[in-house]
């Protein structure tokens, strides 16, 4: 029999723990070879302890055939539980024991039970002898509707409890449904020199094998099976992939664009699967001009697993040809500013994050604005993506966390008992969660808030593009947009961390922050003082003033005509939060 399902759980409470005892208890792999977070390929991965990119692995168990899939457990994230919850008939909720349920948790259950899921609950870490075991269990068997004995404790740990959990992913989730065409749902994919795009999918009708003739659905391209294999979990080739099963089919294709997550390979399309947007968009410089194109090749490599990612050419005057990028979030950003760093060994800058901004102007209607740059002075309304958030937190941190409003626009509050926690709801502007709401949050609930958010909708704000000029020049990448109340307040923040890293030039410099045509704030930074009349000793002092005035008055022409390059590494130290 197959059995395909996930495990879904928040950060910390031990997902790949557990998929490792499973991957030993199955004798998938050896005890020799096995490491932590096996599934978890990435080195970034084991550094920040967090799932980014899916590892799916079959083990074999008292002869069933079970195909895992690992997924993350971040909300900036959810596109790939998403896209795993696509794949699978069931899954299993897993709650750290020692923490309880948290808000991403909650958030992913939904979902799983959106997607008609059958769910198993399991108690993590009992290994660390939980003091509230037994009121987390009811708590969980409430969650899940069903009786605390159905309710798993088991150790990732030790691998105490994992085979009597396995034995209950046999028994309770149902075995995958057969359609007779070819379908195949793409829900990640890798490129490798020798086999092209290879294609990550569940299979739900028919079958693939090589040299089979067969396309992609939305892509609209035919292509030939170069091969099909499992992942055990390093990929396995195999004779063919049948309905019900998860694997690989490599494409041979070498089109980076020719790949869809969500897409699908056969005879015709599957329905229901949505492709996220992005929400968060930063442009990427190289730091020098001769690696664009390879900023350019790095980005289309990400792009193959990270589906979400989006990207396009766009230039600025001081930093030279770069990309404008859309993430899902701040964290996203963050790893992906990390992996093209490490991995491809790239220098970059980025510009301020911004979010998408819906603008009624004059006479032209609505218009997306997505680059603060774009922001236009003279519009009628302008309006900003708002989220739901969904705040879980020990009762003693309720007036802490409330205290945020003081800090974020959280409004339409409210809080509601939830088992032994409390559950703040509110709403709040995207472009604040992403700069540091999180950690404002971790810190004034000394790390035992968690939240989950997801996109409510667009609502009017008083907003203004700040603009900062230095020697009267616009500097693109330091654009923002920011609150009508706020423009003075950072303007100024601007303007003086500005005049501490700018180098001096030959004549003042003056930096501006402007908002339309006003400046609402301004500093200068003084031009470097060369001593001109050093080589004179005594005599006339009317021939040192005039060596001054000839010095004042070259000055002000280079004032005049000067151009100021920001340096890059001011970028950086502007850009740092």
């Amino acid at each position: 029999m197959i059995r395909n399902f996930v495990i879904i759980a928040h950060i910390d409470h031990g997902k790949s723990t557990l998929a490792d005892r499973m991957l030993e208890v199955t004798e998938t792999v050896s005890a020799r070879n096995m490491k932590e977070q096996y599934l978890d390929s990435m080195e970034l991965e084991r550094e920040r302890g967090i799932t980014i990119k899916m590892a799916p692995v079959r083990m074999k168990w008292k002869d069933n055939s079970l195909n895992l899939i690992d997924t993350p457990g971040h909300s900036d994230f959810s596109y790939e539980v998403s896209r795993a919850l696509k794949a699978v008939e069931g899954g299993i909720l897993l709650v750290d024991a020692m923490q309880g349920i948290q808000a991403q948790t909650l958030a992913n259950f939904e979902l799983a039970k959106r997607n008609g899921l059958k769910i198993i609950g399991a108690l993590n870490k009992v290994d660390l002898d939980p003091p509230n075991l037994e009121e987390m269990t009811i708590e969980l068997a409430e969650l899940l509707e069903v009786d605390p004995s159905e309710i798993h404790h088991l150790s990732g740990k030790t691998g105490e409890g994992v085979g009597r959990l396995l034995d209950d992913v046999i028994e309770k989730i149902p075995g995958p449904k057969e359609e007779e065409k070819d379908e195949a749902l793409i829900f990640s994919s890798f490129y490798d020199e020798h086999k092209g795009i290879v294609a990550f999918v569940r299979v739900f009708g028919g079958n693939f094998q090589r040299d089979k003739k067969t396309k992609l659905i939305a892509f609209d391209e035919s292509f030939k099976v170069k091969e099909v294999g499992y992942f055990a979990p390093e990929l396995k080739t195999t004779n063919k992939l049948s309905a019900g099963e998860i694997g690989y089919i490599a494409t041979g294709m070498k089109d980076p664009e020719a790949i869809k997550i969500g897409d699908t390979i056969g005879e015709r399309a599957l329905e229901g699967f949505k492709v996220p947007m992005p929400v968060v968009f930063v442009s990427l410089y190289p730091g020098s001009g001769s690696e664009y194109d390879d900023l350019k090749i790095a980005l289309e490599k990400l792009q193959l697993n990270d589906s979400s990612l989006e990207f396009k050419p766009e230039s600025s005057q001081v930093l030279g040809r770069g990309f404008k990028c859309g993430f899902l979030g701040r964290l996203h950003f963050e790893i992906t500013m990390q992996r093209l760093e490490r991995e491809f060994d790239l220098t970059l800058v980025s510009s301020f994050p911004s979010v998408s901004y819906k603008v009624i102007e004059r006479g032209k209607g609505e218009v997306i604005v997505e680059n603060a740059r774009e922001f236009p002075d003279d519009f009628e309304k302008a309006f900003e993506p708002i989220v739901q958030l969904k705040i879980l937190m020990p009762e003693q941190y309720l007036g802490s966390v409330l205290s945020l409003s003081e800090l974020f626009y959280l409004k339409d509050i409210q809080t509601h008992n939830a088992g032994r926690s409390i559950l703040i709801e509110a709403k709040l502007p995207l472009s604040q969660l992403i700069l540091d709401f999180d950690d404002k949050l971790k810190s004034v609930s000394q790390g035992f808030a968690s939240f989950s958010y997801e996109f409510y909708g667009y609502e009017e704000a008083d907003l203004r593009r700040l603009d900062i000029l230095v020697a009267g020049d616009i500097v693109p990448g330091l654009s923002r947009v920011v609150y009508k109340a706020e423009m003075e307040s950072e303007g100024r923040k601007m303007v003086d961390r500005l005049k501490d890293l700018l180098p001096k030039q030959q004549f003042v410099q003056a930096i501006q922050a402007k908002v339309g045509g006003s400046i609402v704030a301004r500093e200068n930074v003084k031009a470097m003082r060369k001593d001109v009349t050093g080589y004179l000793y005594g005599g006339d002092v009317t021939r040192k003033n005039k060596l001054l005035d000839k010095q004042k008055r070259g000055k002000k022409k280079l004032e005049k005509m000067g151009r100021v390059d920001v340096p890059v590494e001011v970028f950086r130290e502007l850009l740092k939060r």
